[in-house]
């Protein structure tokens, strides 16, 4: 497979889970909702969905951080470590209570780790500003849920997350270069 398709690959299939999911049940609200909340096996007719969604993307995410030959290897391992973490929250859903919490802590805090590596190894001045700034919004959006409870669901803050990473990380695979 095209290495640059695998990428797209790798962000599509998590997303598109995410917005069927929420397309198809009758109850999801970003505002009031976790993400996750679509994945609970218990209560969620669209988990499934959801949930294989986010371990097929975080596999497709994996599988590009270990074939990438033209990439820091630093980010190679810090990518794959997050997309494990991608997978852990399909595979242990809300359920798992704490378990799923973590995992799902892991994530973001992999992605906001990858971002502040970018920041610091790249020497573009236009990649780093986006880098920064992306991880301050990121870490801004979750400081005022965590503190506030603004809203008081955490999709707003994932979904800020997942939009802050998924530009620099398309970037930075699909580019080329070798950083190896």
């Amino acid at each position: 497979m095209n290495p640059r398709l695998l990428v797209l690959a790798s962000v599509a299939v998590p997303l598109s889970s995410i917005a069927i999911a929420a397309l198809l049940s009758n109850w999801f609200n970003p505002l009031e909702n976790a993400l996750s909340d679509l994945g609970h096996a218990a209560r969620s007719s669209v988990a499934a969905v959801f949930n294989g969604g986010l371990v097929f993307g975080g596999l497709l995410t994996y599988t590009v951080a270990v074939t990438s030959r033209q990439t820091r290897r630093s980010y190679n391992m810090l990518l794959a470590l997050t997309a494990v973490f991608l997978i852990l929250i399909g595979v242990y859903d809300e359920i798992y209570g704490r378990l799923h919490f973590a995992v799902s802590v892991a994530f973001f805090t992999g992605t906001m780790i990858f971002m502040a590596w970018i920041t610091v190894k790249e020497t573009s001045k236009v990649i780093r500003a986006y880098s920064v700034s992306a991880l301050l919004i990121e870490l801004a959006a979750w400081i005022i849920y965590f503190m506030y409870r603004i809203p008081r669901g955490a999709a707003i803050p994932e979904l800020i997350s997942v939009a802050s990473f998924t530009p620099l990380y398309i970037y930075i695979y699909s580019r080329g270069n070798q950083h190896a």
